[in-house]
């Protein structure tokens, strides 16, 4: 919020929102254009999963480890996060900048008889609080303030709350393999990535202690020829980390 006008600080990108929107009709497509988002989503989950289990002493066995508990999705898309989240028992809120993406997770949240509360707009804006969860996966490197809107999950965040993030790292590697060939090889639709906008986990944690909260050691998301995309110690193509409030 700025105090000197009282008016939310804007952090979504109209181009970003349309590009990514463009997309929403194929999202929930293995094949489509966001087929890399369906290969990256069982790694991610394995990590979130983990941060789970480990942050509220979760049965590991459990199958819905997040029963009671509220969870936020900023930068939802079409649900690929959200809906998993709603099957571990979550009461789940998903918001995206872009409409048609909202549209078709609501769709797609309904024909898999799923209750999701999907919101279309600025995340600070909609005044949410208290989640016990909140998550913002391949979402900070399209924002336009970074700060801005790490401080908006911030506040969504309740106190003792987990928050989880996951972002391209900004090296000389990502930018050949997941901006370069990825685009040229038809692997994401060419301008999904600005490189110069990814952020390093020296810049997350910066960005992070500025808003008030504490970073966990991140895990590197590798690709190898043999295991495909997997949790790793190296992090220089992309990342994922938790963060707790200081």
């Amino acid at each position: 919020m700025d105090n000197a006008t009282g008016s939310t600080t804007a952090t979504i990108d109209p181009a970003e929102a349309a590009h990514f929107g463009a997309l929403a009709a194929d999202w929930w497509d293995p094949d489509g254009s966001s087929a890399m988002l369906h290969k990256l989503n069982p790694v991610r989950l394995a990590f979130i999963r983990e941060a789970i289990d480990h942050h509220f002493g979760a049965d590991s066995h459990g199958l819905r480890p997040l029963s009671g508990k509220r969870a936020l999705d900023a930068g939802c898309g079409a649900g690929l996060l959200c809906e998993p989240l709603a099957r571990l028992g979550a009461h789940v809120t998903g918001v995206d900048a872009a409409p048609e993406n909202i549209a078709a997770a609501k769709e797609h949240a309904n024909a898999m008889g799923l209750t999701i509360d999907y919101r279309q707009g600025e995340l600070a804006a909609l005044g949410l609080s208290g989640f016990d969860l909140v998550c913002s996966l391949e979402v900070i490197e399209h924002v336009t303030d970074k700060a801005a809107f790490l401080a908006s999950l911030t506040a969504a965040l309740a106190d003792g709350g987990l928050m989880i993030l996951s972002c391209p790292n900004r090296t000389p590697a990502s930018r050949l393999l997941l901006v370069e060939a990825a685009e040229r090889l038809g692997k994401v639709p060419r301008g999904t990535h600005d490189w110069s906008q990814f952020v390093t986990p020296e810049e997350l944690a910066q960005l992070a202690e500025e808003a008030g909260l504490v970073l966990g050691e991140p895990k590197g998301i590798a690709w190898s020829p043999t295991q495909g995309l997997h949790l790793s110690d190296d992090l220089s193509l992309n990342y994922i980390v938790t963060a707790r409030k200081a």
